[in-house]
């Protein structure tokens, strides 16, 4: 039992970071501290001036542990890192996770490539970005080829030169083939030093040689490929165009505003490497009710960073930073020369963050509705389903459907909903096999009975490591059960949690005779439900979703070549000894009802691999 009381009382006043966990062991705020013991202790004072969140967030503590750090720095960096990891509910969230690509030139290579990449690496390659989109670096790729015609491929030159046919681009003339040795090491240096200098800004340079081109091109008659200079030139000015930007003397800098309203903000980023506007991006934050404008920018400044691959030399923010100091040597730090942090009062700097802050406001105000939109659908219907059932919340919903074929290759399937979406990295997939024929209940059963003891078992095996059983893939247990039925699969569903102690509970999505959702069953009563309200809508793509998922596992299995029986699946059974099988119980329920010993009696069989027959039809795994 953990007494928060006596735990306060063992706090060191040293540096570190704290950890909040709820009742369910899921942590619920990470924060950090030059002191534990004076930090932690200011959250249980019932003197202390708490906002309305943290006062909802300390009510639902139910024990805490805390990370020991050499210093601060290291306390922000480790706060960083697990917020990002844990994304706690309390704690104020940076909501998009975006990353930006890179041009990579691998200059180190004989015959260099252009490419895009996700990350920076210390690999002697030359990076410029990061850029704001994916598709803009297609675009840029795309244009280079056509000017330079630079290989893309990944063959290893010079010493695989001659191995394979030069590929489409050769043929399109967007590549030289020095796969073919159509051209010298030097000759095609001297195109990747075009493209360094095309990268770098310098488009005056590539501009002049394209229009000379083209002139000669109309000179000679030859007017379709006069026209393709054009295009390339056209193309080559647009991009120098939307990378202008004013008054800002060459540097990198990122300009950050942004607007709020209620519990929901806008961030609103503008990129400029080198003097030149790269792009903007802008970036939702929630859990901002309450909070200082100093301490949503601090937030957001801090997450933010913690997992962009870039930093640039200087910050211009509309807010002040809390801990302006520490944040900057971080990012010094991060970057390996000194970040300037800055608010500008006045100038075109001002101008330039008072942009910013512009169109985070109208991004928000355009966003607003489609956000609330989001909200009734998701969470507000989570809210109206809660109700319904008369429960105080509901986070996490599993959905249960088995599919067979005339009782063929039974499968089940479990989809996971979290905050009314998708989480699909939760879904599973089950191939019944301790039942034969087309039994929904029974094979609901061992679905459920395999679920949840593989949870038990991996919590046990968590706990006995002292590791959270938030890191375990079936330990998170949902806060309510949707049957694809009434009062038959409501049953089988609380039979198993009531043999494995469990208590959750569980709700049958009772069907009309057009096979859509009337009303929901649950605790002996069948619920009406509003067909045209946002829980019916949800519960319907929840249903939708459940059958998608196993009708296309069920389909996969069906369309394998190989031929297709449950006796497949057993390890150390082939085809020799499936036959045997098959020629002598007749059936599976025999295979089933079999001892080793009498498995193990067969041409082709041994007492290992019947042991591992029976095995597979008796566990629960």
């Amino acid at each position: 039992m953990f007494d928060i009381e006596e735990e306060l009382k063992k706090l060191p006043g040293k540096p570190g970071v704290y950890i909040m966990h709820d009742k369910n062991d899921t942590i619920i705020y990470v924060g950090k501290a030059i002191s534990l013991k004076n930090r932690v202790r200011q959250y249980f004072q019932s003197s202390r001036n708490l906002t309305p969140k943290i006062q909802q967030m300390v009510s639902n503590i139910d024990h805490f542990e805390y990370i020991i750090v050499d210093s601060e720095m290291e306390a922000l960096v480790l706060e960083c890192n697990l917020i990002k990891e844990h994304r706690p509910k309390y704690n104020t969230m940076l909501k998009d996770d975006k990353g930006y690509p890179y041009i990579k030139v691998t200059v180190q290579e004989a015959y260099p490539r252009v490419m895009m990449a996700r990350t920076q690496k210390k690999d002697k390659a030359k990076y410029f970005g990061p850029y704001t989109s994916a598709g803009a670096v297609k675009d840029i790729l795309e244009l280079l080829r056509k000017i330079y015609s630079i290989r893309t491929c990944n063959r290893n030159l010079p010493k695989d030169i001659g191995v394979e046919r030069p590929c489409l681009y050769y043929h399109i003339k967007q590549c030289k083939a020095p796969c073919q040795g159509y051209i010298s090491e030097e000759e095609y240096r001297k195109s990747i030093d075009q493209v360094i200098e095309f990268l770098n800004g310098n488009y005056a340079l590539i501009t002049k040689d394209l229009r000379a081109k083209m002139q000669a091109a109309a000179e000679n008659l030859e007017f379709e490929t006069a026209g393709e200079y054009r295009d390339l030139i056209q193309s080559v000015e647009k991009l120098a165009q939307a990378q202008k930007a004013s008054d800002t003397n060459g540097v990198d800098r990122d300009i950050i505003a942004f607007a709020s309203t209620g519990d929901e903000a806008v961030a609103q980023v503008f990129f400029i490497r080198e003097g030149k506007m790269l792009g903007r991006e802008h970036y939702h934050i929630t859990g901002v009710s309450n909070e200082t404008r100093s301490s949503i920018m601090t937030n957001f400044v801090k997450q933010y960073y913690s997992g962009t691959p870039y930093i640039p030399r200087e910050l211009l923010l509309s807010e002040p930073l809390e801990e302006e100091q520490l944040i900057a040597d971080w990012l010094s730090a991060k970057r390996g020369y000194k970040v300037r942090i800055h608010v500008p009062q006045k100038g075109s700097k001002e101008k330039l963050v008072e942009l910013a802050e512009k169109n985070a406001s109208l991004v928000l105000q355009q966003d607003s509705e489609k956000i609330q939109r989001e909200e009734a659908r998701t969470q507000g219907a989570v809210r109206q389903i809660a109700d319904m059932l008369g429960l105080p919340e509901i986070n996490r919903m599993e959905s249960y459907d088995i599919s067979n074929t005339n009782g063929f290759e039974s499968v089940g399937s479990m989809v996971v909903y979290e905050k009314g979406k998708p989480k699909k990295n939760d879904y599973r997939k089950f191939k019944i096999k301790t039942v034969i024929g087309s039994d929904d209940y029974a094979s609901m059963r061992e679905v459920l009975t395999r679920r949840f003891t593989h949870g038990q078992r991996e919590a046990e095996e968590l706990k006995e490591r002292n590791i959270g059983i938030e890191h375990g893939s079936f330990t998170r247990y949902p806060d309510l059960i949707l049957m694809d039925g009434g009062r038959g699969q409501v049953n089988i569903a609380l039979a198993v949690l009531e043999e494995l102690n469990l208590n959750i509970a569980v709700c049958g999505m009772v069907k009309d005779d057009n096979h859509r959702t009337r009303g929901l069953y649950y605790n002996n009563v069948e619920i009406p439900i509003d067909t045209h309200g946002e829980a019916f809508q949800l519960i319907t793509r929840i249903q939708d979703e459940t059958h998608r998922f196993a009708i296309e596992y069920h389909r996969s299995l069906r369309s394998k070549t190989q031929v297709k029986s449950i006796l497949d699946d057993i390890p150390g059974v082939g085809e020799q000894r499936r036959r045997d099988l098959m020629k002598h119980f007749q059936s599976l329920d025999a295979i089933k009802a079999a001892e080793v010993e009498e498995i193990a009696q067969l041409p082709s069989m041994n007492r290992a691999a019947a042991q591992k027959v029976y095995d597979f039809f008796h566990t629960t795994e």
